[in-house]
């Protein structure tokens, strides 16, 4: 039974001191740790560039040896090269798994480079590189099952999906992707997390009555829930504190 937290590495934004940022951002993960299993940090979210999750995964695992990582690794905008190289940084840190996914426009403008999430899932199997760490891909909440067979023919370890709205989705992700590990992503419904919410087209308020039922049920069918909240850690924090007590 696993519940991991998304974080987001700090972005890198003129006249704002990256390396307190950084340091701001392993504080919080050091709070978090002691309250959920795993973390998962992701890669450019949305574009925006940001610190590089080796970066700051690498200062976390010093800090927390013991702490289990998954990183995203978006291959929209790498070559073969740069994305290897990813991948092996990876491993000599000690990460547990990587979710690859085709990643957002990038923001600066970036070209993308034609490179393809389960093309590449089935590359580095080749390579054996799925003997040292865990390969996943992400999957949508509610898939067309006919046309996702690339992904399932790549044959991942399991697949992250995209934020879910109720158990009907997670059971049937589950119906259909049996011998593959599945990751739910839920979002914390907060008033500071409502524009995640319209993003999403989440009705914060009625998702926000059934959470902890959906969180529950979401565990139950898959032992591994991923939640983010990426304007309130604070709120998920002590969220989180309760749950324990």
């Amino acid at each position: 039974m696993t519940i991991r937290y998304e974080a987001n590495p700090p972005k890198i934004l003129p006249g704002v001191d990256t390396n307190e940022s950084i340091k701001k951002f392993v504080n919080k993960i050091k709070i978090i740790s002691k309250k959920c299993d795993a973390i998962h940090l992701t890669e450019n979210v949305l574009g925006f560039q940001r610190v590089s999750p080796i970066e700051v995964g690498k200062i976390i695992k010093s800090e927390i040896p013991d702490l289990p990582i998954t990183v995203s690794l978006r291959v929209r905008d790498k070559s073969e090269n740069e994305i290897l190289e990813f991948v092996e940084n990876c491993i000599r840190i000690g990460f547990s798994g990587i979710l690859i996914l085709m990643g957002d426009p990038s923001q600066t403008k970036k070209e993308d480079s034609g490179q393809i999430p389960s093309s590449t899932v089935m590359r580095l199997k080749q390579q054996n590189i799925d003997s040292k760490i865990d390969l996943y891909l992400s999957i949508s909440n509610k898939p067309d099952f006919s046309k996702i067979r690339k992904k399932v023919d790549a044959n991942p370890k399991g697949f992250m999906t995209q934020v879910i709205q109720n158990i009907g989705q997670v059971q049937d992700l589950s119906d259909h992707l049996k011998g593959f590990s599945l990751i739910p992503i839920l979002l914390y419904p907060s008033q500071k997390n409502e524009k995640s919410a319209k993003f999403l087209n989440l009705e914060l308020e009625s998702y926000s009555k059934k959470f902890e039922e959906l969180l529950h049920e979401t565990h139950e069918i898959t032992g591994d829930v991923l939640l983010t909240s990426p304007s309130d850690f604070n709120g998920l924090s002590d969220f989180l504190e309760k749950r324990d007590n």
